[in-house]
């Protein structure tokens, strides 16, 4: 009977273990020591013992033979990815400093123990001529570029990028209802390269001496062009990568603002360029400058106790800027699984609860995350995505050369030749 039972399942379910606990003989031995072939049970009734003895073969055999297959696909992907970035053994990403503590926070290396975090970390200007002497040498040697919107696209342009899109494999990144305005946010036009995880508020990232000037006076961006504040105004120089970039674009492209507020801004304003990022801080908590457009450092010297702050939002409403936050999967990687496993940890829940945890310890000033499901309790108000507030996102826009233009114009304007470095 076993032989007969053992022949029929074999035909039905292809693969089935034939022996141990889980197989035929080992479900029909036992049968055979609990259920005598000889009364007190008639013949009638012990054939449909033996009949029902073949469907829990049938049912059990299904289930031994069938559960690998049975894991959903993204799960079987994963699963290849882990292993093979374990084998990789190492991950390098390329970094701006701005983003730096998130990486050495060691959230990564104990999510997945054996797998080296290598991290280069940098200022964009820096960070570019790196990456790009190396690829000209024909070293391979970053997997994954974290910087700003510009330098990403430029990357993109010059084909250094693979599509970021179809790495995604985790659910919880994949769903788009976990993230802002139900959907995936790319920087670039095929939605496809440069993927998007931040959008802070923005609003124009001017600061001011607390002892000099009260805030209650400026309700609207046009307010800094009163000839009260002529030869008062200090400013970053825009036309050099860094802060403020986000913010002359909001100027730039706002309806309500347009080039004209621009070349006003620098032609009118008898304005004082810096470079020096300390430099510009200095003069703005010394007294020298009551008003500073880009100045960096500002929070943690009001912390200080210092007497700077920052204005907060103008009628004319708000930007958003994505700061350093563009994900890029670099081509040719050395380590392509491990920076498929590095990019969906660090798009996941964690990666991203991470992300602005490790910020706000660092300086106090975490960006806000695209991800929805995520508290938000350490994003600054300054910062916060509100709802019911009117959002020019400052990102869409890349090219600078028409913006520069006009600033560039207007500094000519005002009889300011570059490269200008005014001394007060």
């Amino acid at each position: 009977m076993c032989r007969i039972l053992f022949m029929l399942v074999s035909v039905l379910i292809p693969g089935v273990p034939p022996f141990g606990k889980g197989g035929i003989g080992g479900i029909c031995n036992h049968a055979q020591k609990k259920i005598p072939l000889d009364p007190p049970f008639p013949k009638g009734e012990v054939l449909l013992i033996w009949l029902g003895m073949l469907l829990l073969a049938i049912v059990v055999g299904t289930i031994n033979g069938y559960a690998g297959e049975a894991r959903p696909a993204w799960q079987q992907d994963w699963d290849k990815t882990v292993a093979a970035a374990k084998a990789e053994g190492q991950v390098t990403v390329y970094v701006h400093s701005t983003y730096g503590p998130v990486l050495t926070s060691g959230a990564f290396e104990k999510a997945f123990p054996g797998i080296k975090l290598t991290i280069v970390s940098g200022i964009e200007n820096d960070l570019e001529r790196r990456f790009t002497t190396e690829r000209r040498a024909g070293k391979f040697l970053a997997d994954v570029f974290m910087v700003g919107v510009l330098r990403s696209y430029d990357f993109m342009q010059a084909k250094m990028l693979d599509p970021i899109k179809p790495v995604l494999v985790l659910p919880e990144v994949v769903d788009e209802s976990k993230w802002w305005q139900g959907k995936h946010h790319y920087s670039d036009p095929d939605k496809r390269y440069l993927f998007r995880y931040v959008a802070s508020a923005q609003y124009g990232q001017i600061s001011y001496n607390t002892k000099l000037l009260q805030p209650k006076e400026f309700t609207s961006f046009f307010d800094f062009l009163n000839p009260k504040w002529k030869g008062k105004i200090l400013s970053r120089d825009i036309r050099t990568p860094g802060t403020g970039g986000s913010a002359i674009r909001l100027f730039y492209y706002h309806p309500e603002m347009g080039p004209e507020f621009v070349r006003r801004l620098f032609a009118e304003t008898d304005i004082t360029l810096f470079r020096d990022r300390r430099q510009g801080l200095d003069w703005l908590a010394n007294g020298k400058f009551p008003i500073c457009f880009w100045c960096e450092g500002v929070e943690k010297a009001n912390e200080q106790g210092l007497p700077v702050d920052t204005f907060g939002r103008m009628k004319e409403g708000a930007g958003l800027s994505a700061g350093q936050a563009i994900l890029t999967l670099v081509n040719q990687a050395p380590h392509p699984n491990a920076a498929k496993l590095f990019i969906n940890w660090f798009l996941s829940r964690d990666g991203q609860n991470n992300f602005q945890s490790a910020l706000n310890k660092a300086d106090g000033d975490a960006p806000d995350s695209l991800r929805i499901d995520i508290s938000k309790d350490e994003i600054a108000q300054r910062s916060r995505r509100i709802d019911g507030v009117k959002y020019l996102d400052t990102d869409q826009w890349l090219a600078m050369k028409p913006v520069l233009k006009v600033v560039d114009d207007a500094l000519a304007q005002a009889g300011k030749k570059y490269p200008y470095r005014a001394e007060p």
